[in-house]
């Protein structure tokens, strides 16, 4: 009997032992972190900013109506090309046209009027001039009339002649001084009407001046009827047709828009690029261009403009506009000039530009999956009687404990290591390490919830097998 009991305790003793052996290797086996792993290496590395937006012409115009009136021709089609100055467009012009012809019309009375007082103060100042020379010649024979009157005089008083002869001396005398004084009133009367007729020359100038002046500004009404285009392009949109009604100076209307001219010399690629990449992309940048339209294809571009205002991204209006302060996401106008656009291009297409703001020839790199965060009193490991109530710790010491690191996990003798890290540019999947990993170093680069929750010193192992994928 006693024999039967010490091979049953022997029996579960063996049994004891071996279930402890089991799960103690259950345990281990369990304790064990499963993990991805990849290679830190050198590559060729370039950083990227993608940004959406549309293809549009560098420089266009918007052809609006100066005046209101109704569209009585349009001398152009849309996707036509156009000269500087070219006249794409006329509008009703009745009232203009009467308007620009009775001032004409009114010029050239004037302008006659001008021209016979000019020719009448000509004509004044040449009569003038024969009346100055006819004083002149009566004042001479005034002088000799006098010359003989006085010798008459003085041949009288020695009686050496007649009474009647002294008479007739004297008589001419008198009737040439006063010839004399008949031209003289005569050359003033005329040189008044003179100044009368300079007085008349300068009010029919004026006249002239004034009207030519009035014909310029109905003259400049009528060409506003003319839609004109100040540069040379194509014509990207022509939303009016003969016989509707524009009006000038409404904003955002279609009524006060003709057509729209743009220079297809230099194309564009407007883009919306986040404000968190903004600061990394500069002036001649290159990039490359896909537009949606024209697939499998890539064109060259250089960002020739950045702009310096965010855009809201809800509303696209500038944030500068908006009335209230907005914590929503926001974008930054950019530019990129197409280097060699392709014929087929048209404004307004939808593009994506990648413009390349960085690149790295050899650069030791690693998954940007691989990064994770850390709090640096969770990696240093724990001291008997150094855990102090949080309460009671010192201040500089938690602040210490709760910083933040970037790093990565290096495995190393099947332990996971958390190694800190410093870093570079970003690439499409990889990161630029400048220091904390080596080249060829084994990182620990998934799965993402085991980066996540990895412990420092955990044990792992490699699983790069490919996960299975699970049926819908």
């Amino acid at each position: 009997m006693k024999r039967k009991w010490k091979w049953i305790l022997g029996i579960v003793l063996v049994l004891v032992i071996a279930g402890g052996t089991f799960a103690k290797i259950k345990m281990d086996q369990g304790a064990i972190v499963a993990v991805q792993t990849g290679k830190a290496v050198r590559q060729d590395l370039t950083s990227l900013v993608t940004a959406s937006g549309e293809i549009k012409p560098k420089n266009y115009v918007n052809i609006g109506a100066n005046v209101m009136g109704r569209i009585i021709e349009i001398n152009v089609r849309e996707g036509e090309r156009v000269q500087r100055n070219q006249v794409l467009a006329r509008l009703e012009s009745v009232q203009a046209q009467a308007d620009v012809q009775a001032q004409q019309a009114s010029l050239n009375s004037s302008m006659a009027d001008s021209s016979a007082a000019e020719a009448g103060l000509k004509a004044m100042d040449e009569n003038i001039r024969t009346n100055e020379a006819s004083v002149d010649r009566a004042k001479s024979e005034l002088e000799r009339a006098r010359l003989d009157y006085d010798r008459a005089r003085k041949l009288l008083a020695d009686k050496l002649i007649a009474r009647q002869e002294y008479d007739s001396k004297k008589a001419a005398f008198d009737s040439q001084a006063a010839s004399v004084r008949e031209a003289e009133a005569r050359l003033l009367q005329m040189k008044a009407q003179r100044e009368q007729t300079a007085a008349q020359l300068s009010a029919a100038q004026r006249r002239v001046s004034q009207v030519k002046a009035t014909l310029s500004r109905f003259s400049d009404v009528l060409q506003k009827h003319n839609a004109v285009t100040p540069i040379e392009g194509v014509v990207t949109n022509l939303p009016v047709r003969v016989g509707e009604t524009v009006v000038p100076g409404v904003q955002n209307s279609a009524a006060s828009l003709i057509m729209t001219i743009a220079d297809m010399s230099t194309i564009t690629a407007e883009v919306k690029v986040d404000e968190t990449d903004i600061v990394n992309v500069k002036l001649d940048q290159l990039a490359d261009v896909t537009i949606d339209a024209i697939p499998n294809r890539t064109f060259k571009g250089k960002v020739i403009e950045i702009g310096n205002t965010a855009i809201l991204r809800s509303s696209g209006l500038a944030a500068s506009q908006s009335a209230v302060s907005s914590q929503e996401a926001k974008d930054f106008k950019v530019v990129v000039a197409l280097i060699e656009p392709p014929v087929e291009i048209r404004p307004g297409l939808s593009c994506t530009a990648k413009i390349i703001t960085a690149t790295r020839q050899k650069a030791l790199s690693i998954p940007i999956q691989a990064l994770t965060v850390r709090q640096r009193g969770d990696l240093e490991p724990e001291k008997k009687g150094n855990v102090v109530a949080a309460s009671n710790a010192d201040p500089d010491k938690q602040k210490k404990l709760n910083e933040e690191l970037q790093g990565a996990f290096i495995i190393k003798n099947g332990v996971a290591e958390f190694r800190e890290v410093k870093t570079g540019i970003t690439g499409s999947t990889d990161i630029e390490v400048l220091s904390g990993v080596k080249d060829g170093e084994e990182i620990i680069t998934g799965s993402y919830k085991v980066i996540r929750t990895l412990r420092n010193q955990a044990k792992v192992k490699v699983d790069n097998k490919a996960p299975a994928k699970s049926e819908s």
